[in-house]
């Protein structure tokens, strides 16, 4: 039996955690929820964005599970996505993106994974604003550890997962520096893992249109952290959105598992939320902790749910509400 630390969120949060809840417990997968939550329910019920209990469940269970949460626009607070990749280095943050049959999508046959660095970059929270001048600076931080870092886990999973073609999006004709480190280290983890028979580079720019041209070339791609944040979700629109992908923020000693769109506040508890974003992350961590059998058998039955649009969800062209949905699945198991 694995602990895990399960963060309900907001929104439309606890109804498809709900839903994972459910899902799981049918299938007889062996995990045991530890619940604690974050965000703009803890703020005005806690006066904490992330309250302390969480942070000492994760650092019990060292796996978590967490639906979309609200972090308050404007008002100085920081992402809690951001502050929890940064406080435990969950320096992969790994988007898988595949067609679904049932799914209609302009393009069929995708099946990729985008390795995105989560912790440097634009991201690293090195603003600086001068009034006066009305100037803002954002400074985008890479270190030779971080790249290498990102390169290794983007190579060894492909190694893994018998894939052999990984492609890096940089942007090094323009950033000198930061693409130099990316693809040297990127040249360094392909001679680490000669499995992998195809390396190639990509400048970010056109790697997007090559995206929206022929998505079906590329296998891994692995990307700094702001091309990575745009690159995953356009991968997501390509196999039906945000609604049915995967989400994984994963470190040496800690991963966390997540639902990667919004909380959606404007129908929450009116039953029309997709869990398949959450329930695939979910996935994704029985996988991470080596209970395999268990998640083919839910992906099954998820897989049999999506190509009955009757059985779906609105977002998806059906009718079913998320408990219908739910039940669906679980039919199936």
């Amino acid at each position: 039996m694995h602990l895990v630390t399960l963060t309900p969120g907001d929104g439309i949060g606890p109804e498809i955690t709900r839903a994972v809840v459910d899902i799981f417990a049918a299938a007889q997968a062996p995990i045991q929820w530890e619940e604690h939550n974050a965000g703009i329910t803890t703020l005005e019920s806690q006066g904490e964005l992330i309250p302390q209990g969480l942070y000492d469940s994760l650092e019990r269970t060292r796996v978590g599970l967490k639906g979309p949460i609200t972090t308050p626009v404007g008002k100085g607070f920081k992402s809690i996505n951001i502050t929890l990749r940064q406080k435990y280095d969950l320096y992969q943050n790994v988007r898988p993106a595949q067609s679904t049959e049932g799914i209609n999508t302009p393009f069929k046959g995708i099946d990729l994974v985008l390795f995105r660095e989560n912790t440097e970059g634009l991201y690293a929270g090195l603003e600086i604003f001068d009034e006066r001048l009305g100037i803002a600076d954002t400074l985008s931080r890479l270190t030779v550890e971080g790249c290498h870092k990102i390169a290794r886990a983007a190579f060894k999973y492909a190694t893994e997962h018998g894939r052999k073609h990984v492609t890096l999006a940089h942007k090094g004709n323009i950033m000198k520096n930061a693409g130099r480190l990316m693809i040297e280290a990127c040249k360094d983890a392909a001679a680490e893992y000669p499995e992998v028979t195809f390396y190639d580079e990509r400048i970010i720019d056109n790697m997007c249109m090559q995206l929206v041209s022929k998505p079906q070339q590329f296998d891994v791609i692995v990307t700094t952290n702001l091309f990575g944040d745009i690159l995953s979700d356009l991968c997501a629109g390509l196999v039906g959105g945000l609604g049915v992908v995967a989400g994984a923020n994963i470190g040496d000693n800690m991963a966390i598992f997540e639902a990667v769109h919004g909380s959606a506040p404007d129908i929450a508890g009116q039953g029309k939320a997709n869990p398949t974003a959450l329930l695939r992350s979910g996935l994704m961590m029985l996988e991470y902790l080596g209970e395999t059998e268990s998640a083919a058998r839910i992906e099954k039955a998820l897989s049999a749910t999506l190509t009955h649009q009757g059985q779906c969800t609105g977002d998806l062209g059906g009718p079913a509400s998320t408990a219908q949905f739910t039940q669906f699945i679980i039919d199936k198991l």
